[in-house]
């Protein structure tokens, strides 16, 4: 493992900024490539700058986050009128699927921090240096951030916190209307001037990932797992450019009953909630069973009740999703006094597909003296069924002999965390890692069990990536 900052202790001053407005919510902020992000309806935390930073690599890698970032809060100095989860000091975090990958797992604290939670806005500037923290100071650390005009902190109660941002954003959230849908499969891509967006196969041919998903089935008919999730990669080449700070306003506009992440290259909308903490209170989201929403084209009824008929319906939609509740309370319940969850599935509405799920809720306990924190429960939790598959030794095992490939962050763990042992970490699905200035690695997966039919499998894979594909302007 290693880390990055200067010595000292780290100090952080929180205010709020009651009375300003800016357009568009928090989207507003996502300005620019290297912009740290968490984001869902308008609210959340996005970070600029970097003041330290955490990687590691490995089966510990989150009990070595955890200590790390534990060590960095304890003696910090911490200003906070405002008080909520996501205040005072936080990192940005983004981690390995997989214990064996290369890729390295990080923490990342920020040197700015807007947040928005209930209708309540805030501002946090994070730093080791000795000086005087103050509101008027870190107003203008976040317009050095943000290149607008210069703040006043004196500025009016009705005032906009950034004159020249408003505007910007929204020409930028103008540009992210949907893109019309196309019948048929594969992909192809809408021209921007004389340069057109260009997909080539990843690690598998769709040919060649098929025959691993019906090699997975196979392995299932055997009896030695009961569910494997497989995914996929491909790359798009921008000739343009990859604009990040444009993909995260696209998809936090399209995509708002999902968590818009970005971290450190890693970015997309994720639908999962692996844990969310708030206390003693721990929250998650599991899906699992998935429907194109295309698919409901042309058929009688409404959308969503086909949706219900064909999901809700399904005894392999449904096997599939008691699969991945199982696997989330199970390594839950011992961290847990109490815990609740749907006793029946509910149909999630997302613009691409719709999704079998259940959300999840317990009431933590002390373990060896204290509530754990949410990386100590993401290393109990992760990888879920919902990601890897069950027994997980033996999913693990598989999906490293038939993906080609190391998932690096992709259906990892990504989100934040504060100094109060709050936190929200989603799995990163329907998502990208940005591999080069015009170069971008998209990744789809899907559940498989024995009723599973390659064909079908490779079309939800297309389904999953359109979120990334339509923030690149690439039509699917």
């Amino acid at each position: 493992m290693t880390s990055t900052f200067r010595a000292g202790i780290i100090k952080t001053l929180t205010v709020p900024l009651d009375g300003r407005s800016f357009s568009g919510g928090l989207p507003s902020f996502l300005v620019r490539d290297d912009v740290l992000c968490w984001t869902r309806r308008e609210a959340g935390l996005v970070g600029f700058g970097e003041i330290a930073r955490f990687t590691a690599t490995g089966p510990e890698r989150f009990l070595e986050a955890d200590i790390w970032w534990r060590h960095l809060v304890l003696e910090a100095d911490i200003a906070d009128s405002v008080e909520c989860p996501g205040t005072g000091p936080v990192a940005f975090g983004s981690f390995a699927f997989s214990k064996v990958s290369t890729h390295r797992s990080r923490l990342i604290v920020p040197e700015i921090v807007v947040g928005v939670r209930d209708g309540r806005a805030w501002l946090t500037q994070l730093t080791f240096d000795d000086g005087e923290l103050t509101e008027a100071g870190a107003l203008a650390a976040l317009q050095r951030w943000l290149d607008a005009d210069p703040l006043d902190a004196d500025a009016p109660d009705d005032g906009p916190l950034v004159s020249g941002l408003a505007s910007g954003a929204a020409s930028g959230l103008a540009s992210a209307l949907p893109l019309g849908d196309r019948p048929g499969g594969g992909v192809t891509a809408e021209p921007a001037a004389d340069v057109v967006p260009k997909l080539e196969t990843g690690s598998l041919s769709e040919h060649d990932w098929m025959a691993a998903v019906a090699a997975g089935v196979a392995e299932i008919r055997t009896g030695k797992l009961e569910k494997l999730v497989l995914a996929r990669d491909i790359v798009a080449t921008i000739p343009e450019g990859v604009n990040a700070a444009e993909i995260l306003r696209q998809l936090a506009v399209r995509y708002r009953e999902c968590w818009t992440y970005g971290v450190d290259g890693l970015v997309g909308s994720t639908p999962e909630m692996l844990i969310q903490v708030e206390g003693r209170t721990a929250q998650a989201r599991v899906l699992a069973g998935t429907l194109d929403r295309r698919d409901a084209e042309g058929v009688d009824g409404s959308p969503l009740e086909f949706a219900e008929r064909v999901l809700a319906g399904s005894e392999k939609q449904r096997h599939e999703h008691e699969i991945a509740i199982q696997s989330l309370t199970t390594q839950l319940a011992p961290f847990s006094e109490a815990m609740n969850a749907h006793s029946e599935p509910f149909i999630l509405e997302l613009p691409n597909v719709w999704h079998l799920a259940s959300d999840v809720k317990a009431e933590l306990t002390e373990v060896e003296g204290h509530v754990p924190t949410c990386l100590a429960l993401i290393n109990a939790l992760h990888p879920t069924a919902a990601v890897c598959g069950t027994p997980t030794t033996v999913a693990g095992a598989l999906i490293r002999k038939l993906e080609h490939m190391d998932r690096g962050p992709y259906a990892g763990p990504v989100g934040w965390l504060d100094a109060a042992g709050n936190g929200e970490w989603g799995i990163a699905l329907r998502g990208a890692v940005v591999e080069a200035p015009d170069s971008v690695r998209l990744y789809a997966g899907c559940g498989i069990v024995e009723g599973s039919h390659p064909e079908a499998e490779l079309a939800e894979t297309w389904a999953k990536f359109r979120p990334m594909l339509e923030s690149l302007g690439i039509k699917s």
